[in-house]
């Protein structure tokens, strides 16, 4: 694969429709203050929150990047996903102590994007870090922190958001609302800066298509399902407690799609539907029951997002033209972003790159 393919392949930074705000790929929506609230027992951290979903297993919200399952054993304990940022890890680890003085003993990277893996340094020499074989790969042979979905989100992103703060605090007369704006720039300062310590730390331990863990009277599958989001999305599987961890194959909205297989994660997707589960941790947005129905809500989507911009591109129609044609309105009982027309361009312009590429398999 070329440079430019790898490049193209991962130009998208949020999900595809416009409207959606900042996903966890963009940083801020994640944030305590706009956490809804929880029909779960919620354990209140400095930083994160934790709703007990049942005996031992727990969905972490509040921080700047994925959401983090907690699975405890009674030995030890199994995290999903590291954050942002090494700060991040740190700050769900003095929280984590709230729910139990148990040892992290596994941390699973979902994939390999960095709102899931940027604090993996942390868990070094204290806790394997296990993947699917390709994050190893990825993480060793793309420069992610110079790439997509990194650079937009985090680093184009946090630099416009602190220079948009210095403009309205120079602005503003306001003294009330000159120290909340004071305050904002501070907090987005701290996470810009926090980006400097990373330093890219692959998975320990990588498995092909499933591995068992046992935490202590507790079965856990990582099970890789096929390509979808990435080329190694992993899930997470209780059997027993018939919980899934989808990471980001599955959210509660419509995924980043920067390294999509669009027909390979339809499928994937009918696989996910065949496991014996009735609650979906996702990585992004909140745990969710009406797990059919909203997964193949979102393969109508990924069939109906790929077709439209099919058809405006053999009409001839840029991809920023399209972007402002798509409509995936017919999804908004299940994902109310897309209500109204108009479509991510760099997503479209992504989903044109996928279609260029099909065509040229078949020549």
């Amino acid at each position: 694969m070329t440079a430019r393919t790898i490049t193209s392949i991962l130009a998208l930074t949020i999900p595809v429709c416009v409207g959606y705000g900042i996903h966890a790929q963009g940083g801020q929506a994640g944030g305590r203050g706009n956490l809804p609230p929880s029909p779960y027992p919620v354990t209140q951290g400095k930083a994160y929150r934790f709703e007990k979903i049942t005996d031992g297993v727990y969905y972490a919200t509040g921080g700047n990047g994925s959401n983090n399952p907690v699975i405890i054993g009674n030995r030890e304990v199994m995290i999903m996903d590291t954050g942002t940022s090494p700060a991040a890890a740190r700050a769900f680890i003095e929280d984590l102590r709230l729910l139990t003085d148990k040892p992290v003993r596994y941390v699973v990277n979902s994939h390999f994007h960095y709102d899931h893996t940027d604090g993996n340094q942390v868990y070094v020499g204290k806790a394997d870090i296990i993947a699917h074989e390709y994050v190893k790969y990825a993480m060793e042979n793309y420069d992610i922190l110079h790439i997509e979905p990194y650079m937009t989100s985090q680093f184009v992103n946090g630099t416009n958001r602190i220079e948009n703060l210095k403009k309205q605090i120079a602005e503003e007369r306001d003294a009330g609302k000159k120290a909340t704006l004071d305050t904002q720039l501070a907090t987005a300062q701290r996470n810009f800066d926090d980006l400097k310590e990373i330093k890219v730390t692959p998975p320990n331990i990588t498995y092909k298509d499933k591995k068992v863990i046992d935490l202590g009277a507790r079965e856990v599958q990582l099970l890789f399902l096929g390509r979808g989001h990435t080329n190694g999305d992993t899930v997470i599987f209780l059997p027993k407690e018939k919980i899934a961890c989808t990471g980001d194959l599955m959210e509660f909205g419509p995924a980043y799609m920067g390294n999509g297989q669009f027909e390979e994660w339809i499928v994937t997707l009918d696989k996910l539907k065949k496991l014996d589960y009735e609650t979906d941790l996702p990585g992004h947005g909140v745990p969710f029951k009406d797990v059919a129905p909203r997964i193949t809500a979102f393969q109508g989507y990924l069939r109906d997002v790929v077709k439209q911009a099919s058809d405006f591109r053999k009409q001839g129609l840029t991809a920023a033209e399209a972007a402002q044609k798509v409509d995936l309105s017919a999804y908004k009982t299940f994902f109310a972003q897309t209500a109204r027309p108009g479509a991510e361009l760099r997503g479209i312009r992504h989903i044109y790159e996928y279609l260029y590429d099909q065509e040229h398999k078949t020549k």
